[in-house]
C-alpha cells in the first residue's frame, strides 16, 4: 500500500458531502494526472456531471454516496477522460507558470518571498518580456538591479530563462504536492519526495 508523504494530510472520509470535501482527482486516457502544480482536481458535483455524460471512466471512489429520490452512486475520487488532452502544446506565458519554471524561488538569491519578476535584459535596453528574458525575482534583488544588465549589477541568475515544454513544468510541479491527499489518489501522483517504508 501507498504512504503519504510525511506532512501531508488525509482527506477526512466521514466529513459530510459539501462543496468542495470530496474533490476528484482529473486523469488523463493515460491515466497520468493532467496537471501537476495545480493538481487537477474537480469538484464532486463536476466529477458526477462528467460521468453521467459518459465523458470519464471511474477509477476509484469514496465511501459516500450522492442520492436522489430514485438514484445512487459513489462519489468518484479518481477518473480517467476517454479522451486524450495532448499535453505537448507550449505552456502559457503566465506570472504562475514562470513561478513554477523558478521553483517558487528569486534567480538571484534564492528567497521564496514577496515574488515578481525582473527583465534579465532591461526593456530600456530592448529587453522582451517573454520565457528568455523573464525571471522569478524576490522584491529586494529586482529593486537592487533595477535597469542594469547582469554584469553591471553584478547579479546573474541562477536558471537560464528558458520557454519550458509543459512535460518540464509537469516534472517541476511534482516537487510541490498538495496538503491534502486521498488515499485513492496516491497511486497516479509521484511526487518528489520520501515516502515512509
Amino acid at each position: 500500500m501507498s504512504a503519504v508523504p510525511q506532512g501531508l494530510e488525509r482527506l477526512s472520509a466521514a466529513a459530510p458531502v459539501t462543496q468542495g470535501n470530496y474533490p476528484c482527482l482529473i486523469l488523463n486516457a493515460d491515466y497520468q494526472p493532467l496537471s501537476y502544480f495545480p493538481l487537477s482536481l474537480w469538484s464532486w458535483q463536476d466529477a458526477v456531471k462528467a460521468v453521467f455524460l459518459d465523458r470519464v471512466n471511474v477509477v476509484d471512489h469514496y465511501e459516500q454516496c450522492v442520492r436522489s429520490p430514485n438514484f445512487e452512486m459513489q462519489m468518484p475520487s479518481v477518473v480517467a477522460l476517454k479522451d486524450y488532452v495532448p499535453q505537448n502544446r507550449s505552456p502559457a506565458f503566465t506570472r504562475f507558470n514562470l513561478f513554477l519554471r523558478d521553483g517558487f524561488k528569486c534567480a538571484y538569491c534564492g528567497s521564496p518571498h514577496e515574488l515578481t519578476f525582473d527583465h534579465v535584459i532591461p526593456r530600456r535596453l530592448g529587453g522582451k518580456t517573454s520565457w528568455t528574458n523573464i525571471v522569478a525575482a524576490c522584491s529586494d534583488c529586482n529593486l537592487k538591479k533595477g535597469g542594469r544588465l547582469p554584469r553591471e549589477a553584478r547579479m546573474f541568475p541562477s536558471v537560464s530563462p528558458l520557454q519550458p515544454s509543459m512535460h518540464q513544468l509537469q516534472s517541476q510541479g511534482r516537487r510541490f504536492p498538495p496538503n491534502h491527499l486521498h488515499d485513492s489518489w496516491l497511486d497516479y501522483l509521484y511526487w518528489d519526495v520520501e515516502l515512509k517504508p
